[in-house]
């Protein structure tokens, strides 16, 4: 743990992962995302902590804090670690299919947090030099959940660049992007498969979506508001509102759409939702077990052999909570699995 910084942060980053090789090159992955990190907090005088979950570490690979870098001496980001040890990790059912509960070991971080504010995210990621200078202003409000889209980018970053190359690099070879584009402001085409349509389609859509917020329930209309799409990479809200919506709900199963669940709950309990214009944007190493990369065939079996939510279930818990305006309900009341 390095414990050179003392400052009170203003954003704890919360991330999870392990040193087995998962994904495909995450080492150089975590590297990128560590490094970019301590230098976009130290440019942008940005005092932050990155907790970062060893979730059910191999016994034969060095700990994440031995091999990842570490801060310099007097710099704006702290990192803490913490442990999950894997006979925690084997109470779970799955344990032998799911060697990463990657959202029951964020909660870990987000219950652990200094920060006023949590942002959850990935350890496959930068962000955007706009988007640092937009949390470095220190002008987050406590009644909003924020969200940024994701840009994925080839796996062609060398360590050894300039972060400012690095960054460059990023927003000249974008593959996809995915999040809600905020100029839309009536409903999130997204959920309407109208991110590849041109400019003029989506400006009608938009429009015509009106007519639907006449015909819909309340709760329908706020459901295809929520920019879900992954959100597992990037969401901030106060440790006072994460504590609020009782985290990520802590389920025995892969961890996609449970990030969206959380939106859900946040907005259930009036939390208002803000998504940062095009620009300030993280950019996602892709690989090819990330869940975009796969052909639908592929999601199939995966989904076979570790068992997650459907979007079928997502859309009933997320309409029952937002009609009734309720929290899930569902993780234990006793809910740290570990200590600091």
């Amino acid at each position: 743990m390095h414990m050179e910084n003392q400052i009170q942060p203003y954003i704890s980053f919360v991330a999870a992962s392990r040193n087995d090789g998962h994904g495909g090159n995450i080492f150089k992955r975590m590297q990128l995302f560590v490094q970019g990190l301590i230098g976009q907090c130290d440019r942008h005088r940005l005092p932050a902590e990155l907790i970062l979950v060893e979730w059910n570490p191999p016994a034969d690979k060095p700990r994440l804090r031995d091999v990842l870098p570490a801060p310099p001496k007097g710099s704006m980001l702290r990192i803490r670690y913490i442990e999950v040890p894997p006979d925690i990790h084997n109470r779970y059912r799955r344990a032998k299919a799911i060697p990463l509960f990657q959202m029951i070991a964020k909660n870990v971080g987000i219950r652990r947090a200094k920060g006023k504010f949590v942002l959850c995210t990935n350890v496959d990621l930068l962000f955007s030099d706009a988007l640092f200078q937009t949390l470095a202003a220190q002008s987050l409000e406590t009644n909003t959940f924020y969200r940024a889209n994701r840009c994925d980018v080839p796996d062609g970053i060398d360590p050894a660049w300039t972060l400012d190359r690095q960054l460059d690099w990023c927003s000249k070879h974008i593959i996809r992007r995915i999040g809600r584009e905020s100029r839309y402001a009536n409903i999130n085409l997204e959920h309407f498969e109208f991110n590849g349509k041109s400019r003029l389609k989506k400006i009608v859509a938009n429009q015509a979506s009106l007519i639907l917020k006449a015909m819909w329930p309340p709760e329908k209309w706020q459901y295809y508001q929520m920019d879900t799409f992954a959100c597992g990479d990037f969401t901030i809200l106060s440790r006072d509102a994460w504590m609020d919506i009782q985290g990520y709900v802590e389920l025995d199963l892969y961890s996609i759409h449970i990030d969206s669940l959380a939106l859900m709950a946040a907005a259930a309990l009036g939390y208002r939702q803000h998504v940062f214009p095009p620009e300030l944007c993280t950019y996602h190493i892709d690989h090819p077990s990330g869940w975009e990369s796969m052909s639908p065939m592929e999601k199939l079996k995966f989904l076979e052999e570790r068992p997650g939510i459907d979007y079928g279930m997502l859309y009933e818990a997320g309409m029952y909570i937002l009609k009734h305006q309720k929290r899930l309900n569902l993780n234990p009341e006793d809910p740290g699995v570990c200590q600091a």
